[in-house]
């Protein structure tokens, strides 16, 4: 028996009262995502989600009190119907296919964000517990970078950086972690975007993908929600946004006395951390995992990258080295797009 069809009769075992008498427990194959994690749909009704992770890899437990962390504190995630920490197995409730994103194409965004911020506000203010939520300290920062040299520069363009290059890297990567362990820490969910927020036929918002989650610098999710590497805004709404969240009750106590010329660098350096790891993460999608479809977000995260990395002046030498070693390098690759108009 294969590891989907031991999925299967497992699931069938465990299924939810209401759902015992359910003749049928075929599991239709999501599409999957950045992770080792398949996903599969149960035809019950209301229908459920099975997943199927490699033992191995993926630290269960860790999801399991992590969800219920995010739940006893009023964040709405998928209910656990039942768990096999040995063979890697879940049974979650289905908060349905409609992501954020898909929303996001035929309806005003403000409404939708005033959610998605909702949904953040409470998983900043849950306590932040070190045997649930393992800091996101200084180590986990470089080691992140580190994908950007490696997988973007050196796998996917083929770059080769001399000793000067990699020291400015070096620098470069010193400051922004510097930047980052600078802010106050909260709860952070490390991947808070538009496409793992759902929205139910009801208009509630649901949270998923949050395995990850940490206790790290206040910017962080914030900037995921708001420099999207699937969708960009203006940065006036941008702006409007983010300081909004931050005079909010919330956000006053994450940043209390702190100027927003302050919260804006805060906000900037963490994003550009950020989406120096993405290019990495999104090479490696593809030259280790054989998952092609990140390679289109790309010229998104590239600017993201430039526009920020030009507006601090103790960045001007990483800026210039990206327009005159890295932009050049850009127009040979088949995903390439005139970074300067990405998102639009």
């Amino acid at each position: 028996m294969d590891r989907a069809a031991e999925l299967a009769a497992w699931c069938r075992a465990f299924l939810p009262a209401w759902a015992a008498g359910e003749p049928d427990c075929t599991l239709i194959p999501l599409p999957g995502d950045a992770g080792f994690r398949r996903y599969f749909r149960l035809a019950t009704r209301p229908s459920l989600i099975a997943v199927l992770a490699p033992p191995e890899r993926a630290e269960l437990a860790a999801f399991v009190a992590k969800g219920a962390a995010l739940a006893a504190g009023g964040v709405r995630v998928p209910r656990l119907w039942a768990v096999d920490f040995r063979r890697g197995f879940l049974l979650l409730e289905d908060l349905g296919e409609e992501d954020l994103l898909t929303r996001l194409e035929r309806e005003e965004p403000e409404p939708l964000y005033d959610l998605a911020e909702e949904a953040l506000q409470r998983i900043q203010a849950l306590s932040p517990d070190a045997g649930v939520f393992p800091p996101y300290d200084r180590a986990a920062l470089v080691a992140e970078l580190d994908l950007f040299p490696r997988w973007f520069l050196g796998r996917l363009l083929d770059l080769r950086l001399g000793e000067g290059e990699a020291r400015l890297l070096g620098e470069t990567f010193a400051l922004l972690v510097r930047e980052a362990l600078s802010q106050p820490r909260v709860v952070v969910h490390r991947d808070f975007h538009s496409r793992n927020l759902l929205l139910d036929a009801e208009g509630r918002l649901g949270v998923v993908d949050y395995q990850d989650a940490v206790v790290g610098p206040v910017t962080y999710d914030l900037v995921s929600l708001w420099r999207d590497c699937y969708i960009r805004w203006p940065r006036e709404l941008v702006w409007r946004r983010v300081e909004r969240f931050f005079e909010g009750r919330l956000g006053r106590s994450a940043g209390s006395g702190v100027s927003g010329e302050l919260r804006r660098r805060w906000f900037d350096l963490m994003g550009l951390q950020r989406h120096l790891k993405v290019l990495g993460i999104f090479a490696r999608l593809w030259l280790r995992d054989g998952k092609p479809r990140y390679l289109d977000d790309l010229p998104l995260v590239l600017r993201y990258v430039l526009e920020v990395s030009g507006e601090y002046p103790e960045l001007g030498p990483f800026h210039r080295w990206l327009l005159e070693r890295v932009v050049p390098a850009l127009p040979a690759q088949p995903w390439y797009r005139d970074w300067q108009t990405a998102g639009e």
